[in-house]
């Protein structure tokens, strides 16, 4: 009986990277690290409340010079007048990644954000010595869901 050889895993990056490719290139990017990189382009603010959709370059007419093109974010909506605010430091951001005046308009679309946000882990419940002691205080409260209630609030701001 023979051994097997040695197995030569692949990444998964390399397998998928052209499909990959060409789904970003229908949406006009050259490459995909501008949407992968946005964070570290655009900075951890912006980044937080945006995403790039896809770049519009425009046809080019003959005879004349070629213009740059427009980049298009998805923004959530409370962000997107300081974002709006934001679009020339974005640009000079976008154009410096590029290397060159790529991009010369953002324009925004106002829609949740794709990608998945953290959710932030539940605090732990208060210590019960704590919400004892401050139950104690609250003797003039009739109601006992209301007096427990009370009590588990003052020990959680009591513990922060």
């Amino acid at each position: 009986m023979s051994k097997p050889g040695p197995i030569s895993a692949k990444p998964l990056s390399a397998l998928l990277g052209d499909v990959f490719s060409d789904a970003y290139a229908r949406q006009g990017f050259a490459t995909r690290e501008l949407v992968t990189r946005w964070a570290e382009i655009a900075g951890p603010e912006i980044a937080a409340h945006s995403e790039p959709m896809k770049i519009q370059w425009p046809r080019p007419v003959e005879g004349q010079p070629e213009r740059p093109a427009t980049l298009v974010l998805r923004v959530e909506g409370p962000a997107a007048l300081e974002i709006q605010h934001a679009s020339d430091v974005i640009l000079q951001r976008v154009n410096r990644f590029f290397g060159w005046n790529a991009v010369g308009r953002l324009a925004l679309r106002q829609a949740p954000l794709s990608r998945q946000t953290r959710r932030r882990k539940a605090a732990p419940p208060p210590d019960e010595t704590d919400v004892a002691s401050v139950a104690g205080t609250l003797s003039s409260i009739e109601d006992d869901g209301l007096r427990a209630a009370l009590a588990r609030l003052g020990a959680s701001i009591k513990r922060n």
